[in-house]
């Protein structure tokens, strides 16, 4: 019996979290367009990630999304995720906010992502968040925090999640963090709303990795780029290990987008795959 006991406790330090970050490890994308599935699929990628505003085109008939939709249809790799959601001049916070004209967007790009077979949309909007000059924090955050909420309650009907994105405070000046984002999302407390994980926005913001063990349920996406120029996991030779490890903890289950500048993807794609595979084997 003890010599059982033993044997299962060995399984279960080694095994399963090399099963887990062989999991992870099968489950990282790139935010890139459609006709780049074969090459993403040749780097050991599983699915992409798209604009939404550039392929699920809310503000266009349904005519013009066709040509996407078979596109996708026709592509050697699925679309998980999407990101650039609402356009900067559609305000989601300030005096000029309509969360009805918000949710008629939003609306058309959920169930246009149900119809891609798209499972996240990531919430960034950096510039249409952004809190004016003299509008108060407090009511900026309970206007997004209605949006969520409505876009979280519309979200589920069509099995979708949105993911709020934190971004450094250069790119805007509402929600910068892992953990402010988390905060909307408790509020909010919704299954189909949560946070994503960028890691070159937390290292600019010098979040610690620890927030991802924080954001526990709530983590529902991450990116990845290096710090100092946004360049390809395994240019510059960041260290990702300390997130992927606080993943780990977290139980984390979604996946991992490469978002960042590339100097030229078809030559880059591969090795950055492979560094990052490397790192999540590394760090488990």
């Amino acid at each position: 019996m003890k010599t059982r006991f033993i044997f299962l406790f060995v399984v279960l330090f080694c095994i399963v979290p090399f099963l887990q970050a062989q999991s992870l490890a099968d489950r990282i994308g790139v935010c890139a367009s459609v006709n780049k599935a074969p090459l993403l699929k040749q780097a050991g990628c599983s699915y992409v990630e798209i604009g939404i505003r550039s392929f699920l085109v809310p503000d266009k008939p349904d005519s013009i999304l066709e040509a996407n939709l078979q596109a996708a249809k026709d592509a050697v790799l699925p679309l998980y995720s999407g990101n650039s959601f609402f356009p900067g001049d559609l305000r989601l916070t300030g005096p000029d906010v309509c969360l009805d004209k918000i949710m008629e967007y939003g609306e058309v790009a959920i169930r246009r992502a149900r119809e891609a077979g798209i499972k996240v949309l990531v919430l960034g909007s950096g510039s249409a968040r952004n809190i004016p000059d003299g509008f108060s924090r407090e009511e900026a955050t309970g206007q997004f925090t209605a949006l969520c909420r409505r876009l979280a309650r519309y979200a589920a009907g069509y099995d979708v999640c949105i993911a709020i994105e934190p971004l450094q405070s250069s790119e805007t000046n509402f929600i910068n963090t892992v953990r402010e984002g988390t905060a909307i999302a408790e509020k909010v407390n919704h299954p189909n709303l949560g946070v994503l994980a960028d890691f070159f926005h937390m290292l600019r913001e010098n979040e610690d990795a620890e927030a991802l063990v924080d954001a526990g349920k709530w983590l529902k996406h991450c990116h990845i780029a290096e710090k100092e120029i946004r360049s390809a996991p395994g240019v510059k030779g960041d260290d990702f290990t300390p997130f992927f490890k606080a993943l780990h903890r977290a139980g984390y289950t979604g996946s991992l987008s490469i978002e960042c500048k590339w100097e030229n993807m078809d030559d880059q794609l591969a090795a950055s795959v492979a560094s990052i595979k490397e790192q999540i084997y590394k760090s488990y």
